[in-house]
């Protein structure tokens, strides 16, 4: 999950950089910017880009492309909403991109590449994320368990397949890799991801809705706990 520049036809790179462009503008005229400034909720969201941002600098390098690191796009989605995790993940790929650029990194991301990796890796996976919840809040019973077990761990195993399944397709279809080389050396290790995604992100949400749920802005404690 991570595209050096050069790796990708650059028609792709530059392409994505409009839709990027209004999707940015899109989120950040829907944030709600006056929600975020009360209870801390301004902290808990700084605070989650500076952990992602470190989360995201802990990958794994196989080969050009070929990179592997958690997302936490679940737990930032559900806590804070589409628009404002969109907005928080671009901040974390900037601050990845500008640390692999100032350190020289082979291989590291560049800037080219920048609205095409925010798009197949940020704002993708919150949007799948969103999704989730979403079916699971319309088609499932109101229950605090169906909320922790399906929208946050079900939901974020299934957001890191789906985004590896995209970026998988993004190389197979630039002619980057073979399907069966990435079949064999990078798809499969999504699967491994998924469980740590899963967990991570399960025991993140769990501890907030416990302790802090007014910082989570999926969770409602008159549906989920009965309480009005």
């Amino acid at each position: 999950m991570s595209y050096p520049d050069g790796l990708l036809p650059d028609r792709w790179a530059y392409a994505a950089w409009p839709l990027l462009t209004f999707l940015g503008l899109w989120s950040i005229r829907l944030a709600p910017w006056s929600r975020l400034l009360q209870q801390g909720r301004l902290h808990a969201w700084l605070g989650a880009i500076v952990v992602l941002t470190l989360m995201w600098s802990m990958n794994v390098d196989s080969k050009p492309g070929l990179t592997l690191h958690l997302l936490g796009a679940t737990t930032l989605t559900l806590m804070f909403g589409r628009a404002l995790a969109i907005l928080g993940l671009a901040i974390v790929l900037a601050a990845v991109t500008l640390n692999g650029t100032l350190a020289g990194a082979p291989g590291s991301m560049g800037w080219q590449t920048y609205a095409l990796e925010l798009l197949a890796t940020a704002a993708f996976p919150v949007l799948v994320s969103h999704a989730l919840w979403r079916a699971s809040e319309r088609w499932l019973p109101a229950n605090l368990f169906i909320y922790l077990f399906v929208a946050v761990f079900l939901g974020a195993a299934l957001t890191m397949i789906a985004t590896g399944l995209l970026t998988t397709s993004l190389l197979w279809l630039a002619g980057i890799y073979t399907w069966a080389e990435l079949m064999e050396d990078y798809f499969p290790y999504y699967l491994l991801l998924a469980f740590a995604e899963a967990w991570l992100n399960g025991a993140a949400m769990t501890l907030m809705v416990i302790y802090t749920p007014h910082w989570v802005v999926s969770f409602d404690d008159g549906r989920y706990l009965g309480r009005r």
